[in-house]
């Protein structure tokens, strides 16, 4: 798909402005705010409200809300982010304002890390306990990536994102990645860290698990990592996700087989001690999927008793109608541990 000839002018036209370019230029490596960017630019919030209302309108730049503040970020996706990535490399960076931009976007986004790494460290002590429970991290992760498969992915969406962690997992096989998640605070420490790995072509935004706020088949990659025990409706959850996956899109879940940790429910706020394998795969297969693979991450051998079993299921939206009840047969189911 190429640009119009006029939708080349309008975005050359609002390019064509030195505090508009300042804009793009910061937007195309983190996402701000229009106070962020007051403070950068040292302009009037109306000035660079309008400034970014122009940017909009001409498709180079993507607005979230996120309570009452808006965050943006620049196009990453389509023919009008290629081009915006275009003019962009072409800017001489060793210009002086740039440079001065440069270093008070990163004065800001120290202000950011450390706000959110309050929040964080306030809360380390419960994900730890948690992620000392199961199999070490990297042995989920490392499931996780060959689960889901290679992609590579036009949009990732990261259901429950908390720290953004699965979408720095993923930065590698998607084009544009969308966390979402209810807690503001994390949201702000997922923002921060994303900016710190360099993750610019992934923004979180606020929202939750039985109401993601995106279009129908506008993902073709969802990941929902440890979310469903929290929740009181994991199947609403779960046909949620399938209704924003492309037909051929992919669905991974990652969460516990049943337990009888009782702790959790107190300490953890857990709604469920895990979940029956059958359980999901009939969940996933009521919501219009195939269930292609459910993987079981079991204890090792000489493990404190009490260690929690982590699964995978891997699931595709179907490509014809999504509502009917499918029987489709698990084609493989992997133990390790």
């Amino acid at each position: 798909m190429s640009l119009s000839s006029q939708s080349v002018v309008t975005i050359l036209k609002a390019a064509a402005e030195p505090t508009r370019l300042r804009i793009l230029l910061l937007l195309a490596v983190s996402e701000l705010n229009v106070k962020d960017l007051t403070r950068i630019l040292g302009q009037s919030q109306p000035r660079i409200s309008r400034h970014l209302k122009l940017l909009a309108e001409a498709g180079l730049i993507e607005r979230t809300r996120e309570g009452s503040w808006a965050y943006f970020q620049l196009v990453v996706a389509g023919p009008a982010g290629a081009l915006a990535r275009r003019l962009l490399d072409s800017v001489d960076l060793a210009d002086a304002q740039l440079q001065r931009d440069r270093n008070r976007a990163e004065a800001v986004k120290r202000e950011r890390e450390a706000a959110a790494q309050t929040y964080f460290e306030s809360h380390a002590a419960q994900w730890d306990e948690i992620r000392s429970l199961h199999v070490t991290e990297s042995a989920v992760e490392t499931a996780m990536r060959s689960a889901l498969g290679a992609g590579p992915f036009r949009h990732f969406v990261d259901a429950g994102t908390g720290t953004g962690r699965v979408l720095q997992l993923f930065a590698d096989r998607f084009e544009r990645g969308t966390g979402i998640d209810i807690n503001h605070a994390m949201l702000a420490y997922a923002r921060a860290k994303l900016t710190a790995a360099g993750v610019a072509h992934a923004r979180v935004r606020h929202g939750d698990l039985y109401d993601l706020g995106l279009e129908d088949g506008s993902a073709d990659a969802v990941v929902v990592h440890q979310v469903l025990h929290f929740l009181s409706d994991p199947a609403q959850a779960i046909r949620e996700a399938a209704r924003i996956l492309e037909p051929g899109g992919r669905l991974l879940i990652v969460d516990f087989a049943p337990h009888e940790l009782e702790f959790l429910r107190e300490s953890q706020a857990h709604e469920r001690l895990g979940f029956p394998p059958a359980q999901v795969e009939l969940w996933l297969q009521e919501s219009g999927l195939k269930v292609l693979s459910v993987n079981k991450l079991a204890p090792e051998a000489g493990d404190p008793e009490g260690k929690l079993t982590v699964m995978l299921w891997t699931a595709e939206r179907l490509r014809v109608h999504a509502h009917s009840r499918q029987t489709e047969r698990i084609s493989k189911v992997e133990v390790v541990g």
